[in-house]
Order: structure tokens, then C-alpha cells, then sequence
């Protein structure tokens, strides 16, 4: 099993989304193409079914779609070998990486010992259940077809709902209004279909929890396209990304969105850690919603 060290995955990684974005292409968004296969959006999953998160997802997704793979199981080649499989001579892992920190005692100038946190991370090599040969049936199963989209949609609509977050329709234009704590998008009927009215809400509700009384996410935002505009435009496409595949609906492209390619590019190219923060602040964000959900609180109660 490969590994990597901490700057050389930010370097890689970032390195990657920045190609991509230079040709006008959004990594997180890549699963949705006609390309695709498996006829289900989905984040992608341990051997074990597990959901990956937050940069392991654009990770995954990116290799699935550069490489034509349908089926959205991953594995190390240890965990093959430990299902009797074996990975096909000549097949190219994907990188995933794994973040922790580790405490270390340390004495200061008065003589004390302190505890301090030190993040670290790591990178590793997985592969697609379509590069390993030998696994039990199941993990070549045919992907299922996904729910009809009413259903979907509907599921969509009660997500929104139990969020409990203030919607106004009108006008022309999607966006968070921190100063009221609401959210306003252009009336149903204005968007060209459903999925795409239902991506554009769960885009503003990720910008939704960034106020102080949820996750008080802040960036330094001083003015419109400024750096800390960039990071949190980029944390709600991702969420919004994540929140899609949850609930299985197709992920809108805005045009409106497009002028921030430029300004996503200037923060990658300034902070090579930056693609990871925005990937774990979208993570928390869709958390803390899919939190919100009423089987999620059953589930926490229990």
C-alpha cells in the first residue's frame, strides 16, 4: 500500500482541481455527466458500505469518471486480499487520505508540561471493485436504479423543510441574507426543471449554516469577490454537491457561478490547503442539516 506525505497529497491534490478548473470543468460535479454509468448518484463507499467524506469524495469521484468506473466501491489491496480478491496486474490505484492529529507533551520555559495537538495527514492507495478480480458477488452487482424522481423530489422537499430555515420566493436572484437569517430564490417556476430548483435551495442552505448560531463559519468577507468570498462560495458548491448525492438529485451548474472559477483558482494557487478546508467545512455543513432530519435525531436519541 502506497502512502504519501502531508505536502505532497495537498500538492497533488490541488495541483489536480486546479487543471480541472482551468478547463472550465468542476470536479465535484463530474459524476452527473452523461458518462456516468451507474444510473445512481452516490457518494463513494468503503468496502464495508461505509461513506467516504468530505476530500476523499472529489477524490473518488474525479478517478470514477477519468477512469469510466460505474461501481462506487473502494478498496485497499490488503482489503481485497482479505475478501480473496485480487487486484488485476497493471491497475493504478486512487489516492484518498486520512487526516488525525496526534498529542504531543511538551515542556514550556517555566518548566510545565502542555499538551499540544498536531495535525497530520496521510495518503494512501485504494481501488475500484471493477480493478479487483475473485470478491464475492455482491460487490459486482449491478448498481440499482434510483428512486423515481418524484420521489426524490419529494424527499428533497421534507429535507428542506425540517431544516426549518426561512424561505421567501420571488425575484431573480438566489441567495443567503445573513443580516435577516433568510433565504431567497426565484419562484419554482422560473428554474428550466425541478432538480435544478432543488440544487440551487441546497446550495443557499449550506450558506445557511454559517451563521454564528449554527456553525459560525467566517472567512473575513469584506466585500463581493474578495478571498473570503471565493472559499465560501466554494464550501457551498461542495456541500451542495454532497447534499445532492444524498438525495440523489442532479446538481445545477448556475451561470451566475461561472465568474467564480477565476477567484477559486487565485485561492488554490495562494493556500495548497485550501481545497481540503473548504471539503471539510462542506462536510459539517451537510452534517449539521442531514442532523436536522427527524430520523437522524431518532437515531441520536437511541
Amino acid at each position: 500500500m502506497s502512502t504519501f506525505d502531508s505536502k505532497d497529497v495537498y500538492t497533488r491534490v490541488t495541483e489536480r482541481i486546479i487543471s480541472d478548473l482551468e478547463r472550465g470543468i468542476r470536479t465535484w460535479l463530474k459524476p452527473w455527466s452523461a458518462e456516468h454509468a451507474a444510473g445512481r448518484i452516490t457518494r463513494p463507499l468503503r468496502h464495508n458500505s461505509t461513506p467516504y467524506r468530505g476530500m476523499n469524495i472529489l477524490l473518488l469521484w474525479g478517478d470514477a469518471m477519468a477512469r469510466g468506473y460505474a461501481a462506487p466501491i473502494w478498496m485497499t489491496y490488503n482489503q481485497a486480499q482479505e475478501l480473496k480478491g485480487q487486484v488485476r496486474k497493471g491497475e493504478h490505484g486512487s489516492l484518498v487520505v486520512y487526516a488525525n492529529s496526534i498529542t504531543k507533551t511538551e515542556t514550556n520555559e517555566q518548566g510545565e508540561d502542555t499538551e499540544r495537538e498536531l495535525p497530520f495527514m496521510k495518503g494512501y492507495t485504494v481501488f475500484n471493485v471493477e480493478q479487483v478480480e475473485g470478491l464475492p458477488a455482491h460487490y459486482y452487482a449491478q448498481p440499482e436504479n434510483p428512486l423515481p424522481l418524484s420521489e426524490r423530489i419529494e424527499n428533497a422537499d421534507r429535507f428542506m423543510t425540517n431544516t426549518a430555515a426561512t424561505i421567501h420566493h420571488g425575484g431573480s436572484s438566489a441567495f443567503y441574507a445573513p443580516s435577516r437569517d433568510t433565504i431567497q430564490l426565484p419562484p419554482f417556476e422560473a428554474f428550466k426543471d425541478k432538480e435544478s430548483y432543488y440544487s440551487t435551495a441546497l446550495h443557499e442552505l449550506t450558506h445557511w449554516t454559517k451563521h454564528e448560531r449554527r456553525l459560525d463559519r467566517d472567512f473575513g468577507r469584506q466585500k463581493f469577490g474578495d478571498t473570503g468570498y471565493a472559499r465560501e462560495e466554494l464550501v457551498a458548491e461542495l456541500g451542495a454537491a454532497f447534499l445532492c448525492a444524498d438525495l440523489g438529485i442532479t446538481p445545477e451548474i448556475r451561470e451566475d457561478h461561472a465568474a467564480y472559477l477565476v477567484h477559486w483558482l487565485d485561492v488554490l494557487k495562494e493556500d495548497k490547503r485550501a481545497i481540503f478546508d473548504a471539503a471539510a467545512h462542506a462536510q459539517r455543513a451537510a452534517d449539521f442539516l442531514n442532523s436536522l432530519q427527524p430520523q437522524q435525531q431518532e437515531s441520536a436519541a437511541a
